[in-house]
């Protein structure tokens, strides 16, 4: 077993659906640790941002912001806005939807993606954000 390495990066994304790829970050990473056989976690910090895996393409990325748009509507009523007032409800329950980490198996020295799937960063929040992302590789 190798120590495990880490990283963590900042990106400043635009509000609502404010996104980016980092799968080349996550792939440095997963390089500069020597790992053969292992896992490569990529955590975004805070409750309204959220990571996933999607094929990076202005279609598929629309369709996920149109379904997410259905599950938890912009202008919805949110008890969250109720009791803190910020309009940002609908930024929590897609975080939560979405989630906030993936785990990717990193098999012969490289990540376990598809030919298309990347690692995708999203801001949900109702403003412009700052968002630190950090990630491990574990393994030998």
């Amino acid at each position: 077993m190798r120590q495990p390495i880490e990283r963590s990066w900042e990106y400043n994304l635009a509000a609502e659906f404010g996104h980016r790829n980092v799968t080349a970050e996550v792939e440095s990473l997963v390089a500069d640790s020597g790992v053969h056989t292992g896992i490569a976690v990529v955590q975004t910090v805070g409750s309204t941002v959220g990571v996933t895996t999607i094929e990076y393409e202005n279609g598929a990325l629309s369709d996920l912001e149109r379904a997410l748009e259905v599950l938890a509507p912009t202008a919805g009523h949110y008890e969250h806005n109720a009791r803190w007032g910020d309009g940002n409800g609908f930024s929590h329950i897609r975080s939560a939807l979405v989630r906030t980490s993936v785990t990717v198996p990193v098999l012969k020295g490289e990540l376990a993606l598809g030919t298309w799937q990347q690692i995708v960063v999203i801001n949900f929040d109702n403003r412009k954000r700052s968002r630190r992302v950090v990630a491990v590789v574990v393994g030998a």
